[in-house]
């Protein structure tokens, strides 16, 4: 499982004795995040109805019951009209010859059906890029990401984690790599962290 999957299966059980009481009704789907855990545990991340309601937690490998990756939610379509969904359906073509999928309140409100969107909201959208990502083509991509109709938080995901697609279109010689062990300045992000 990977960063951003989003999972089914979770109970009130797998929560920890003293988690809010926001956790416990939001239960169900949950979202994989980047931590270190014991074997037979995912790290994820439970989602109330306030942004500020987020609670990081483990889930048993062995609960799960259904898994839905952000590239499965990139031909999925809603019938709301939001700036992120707009946004979303001007880059369809835009990206449809790269690996990429929807995250963040888009990519759940998709394979959920929870509106978890609202008219400001930003476009959370991931690429994978096994390989390295020449700098001049994340320019090009930015400027391209820069035109649609909300603002588009683009990460990329390389074989050793995340970085942000703005910081690596950026003039910054280091970039933060966001890893399962923790974020690290880097220069090469294709590169295992030392």
């Amino acid at each position: 499982m990977n960063a951003h999957d989003l999972l089914w299966g979770m109970t009130p059980a797998h929560l920890p004795a003293d988690a809010p009481a926001w956790a416990v009704e939001a239960i169900g789907t949950v979202v994989v995040r980047r931590a270190i855990v014991a074997p037979g545990q995912v790290a994820v991340g439970v989602r109330g109805r306030f942004r500020e309601q987020r609670l990081a937690v483990q889930m048993p490998i062995a609960a799960v019951q259904r898994r839905v990756i952000p590239q499965a939610l990139r031909d999925v379509v809603s019938m709301r009209d939001l700036p992120a969904l707009q946004a979303l359906e001007q880059l369809r073509p835009v990206l449809a010859a790269l690996n990429w999928g929807v995250t963040g309140s888009a990519g759940f409100e998709l394979a959920t059906g929870i509106e978890a969107l609202h008219a400001q909201s930003d476009l959370d959208l991931i690429l994978h890029t096994p390989g390295p990502l020449d700098r001049n083509d994340s320019r090009d991509l930015l400027a391209t990401l820069d035109k649609a109709a909300c603002a588009v938080d683009m990460q990329l995901q390389t074989p050793f984690g995340a970085i942000a697609l703005r910081e690596w279109a950026g003039p910054s010689r280091r970039v933060l790599l966001k890893t399962a062990s923790g974020a690290h300045l880097v220069v090469d992000p294709w590169q295992a962290v030392a």
